[in-house]
């Protein structure tokens, strides 16, 4: 890629304010993996149950406890996820309502409260973690609810493990085009670029505890048939 990862001398994607945040809800065919009050679908790495603060219709990182992940496995889906920064912001960069959602486990699509807190390009909220900055920064203020619609295609591996197909992924933030089927490079990582390895064809989606209290609220995901 033309940038070194995290490079601050990469420049920074033009500011936009969205209209809303364009609430939806689940359609028929949707996995609902949190609507405000049920967390059985949840768990942490270590097989635990759920340590993260539930009530009022909000889930929310308690830090120190560790990443979460659903039960179920998923491949290419349509993923749809309700987030918002901590209130009032506190730190700077990297350390402000920092979290993430990654796919398989894998793949990371940065979630950062990137309302006037510039940092290095490909980790703003939106950012393919490492590899793609999001094509505009689409954040709302801390505390006010955001949207991400992912698009998920996952990578193909032969019979032997070697890599057919790299994973896409396409990536809406407050109904705003930030990624466009970009191509990922590997799985996601901090001052790394790591090749793809085999792994099954299904694996557990994953949100992130960075040490700050961000907060979720609807999340549900449609599973999508390829090839």
């Amino acid at each position: 890629m033309e940038w070194a990862i995290h490079d601050s001398n990469r420049p920074l994607p033009p500011v936009v304010t969205p209209s809303s945040s364009l609430t939806l809800k689940p359609p028929s065919d949707a996995t609902v993996l949190f609507d405000g009050t049920e967390t059985e679908t949840w768990e942490h790495l270590d097989g635990d149950p759920l340590h993260w603060k539930c009530e009022n219709g909000i889930l929310e990182v308690i830090p120190g406890t560790g990443d979460i992940r659903t039960k179920q496995g998923f491949g290419d889906c349509q993923l749809y996820v309700e987030w918002a920064a901590p209130v009032p912001p506190e730190g700077d960069g990297q350390d402000r309502g920092n979290s993430g959602v990654f796919l398989m486990g894998k793949y990371e699509v940065q979630i950062l409260d990137s309302h006037n807190n510039p940092t290095y390009a490909d980790g703003l909220a939106g950012a393919i973690y490492g590899q793609y900055p999001p094509l505009v920064n689409a954040c709302f203020p801390p505390g006010e609810w955001q949207t991400y619609q992912i698009l998920f295609h996952r990578p193909r591996f032969g019979a032997t493990g070697k890599l057919r197909q790299p994973a896409h992924m396409t990536v809406l933030q407050n109904g705003i085009l930030i990624q466009d089927h970009v191509e990922l490079t590997g799985p996601t990582a901090y001052k790394q670029r790591p090749p793809y390895s085999p792994h099954p064809d299904a694996l557990p989606l994953r949100l992130q505890d960075h040490g700050d209290p961000v907060r979720f609220r609807r999340i549900w995901i449609r599973g999508l048939k390829h090839d």
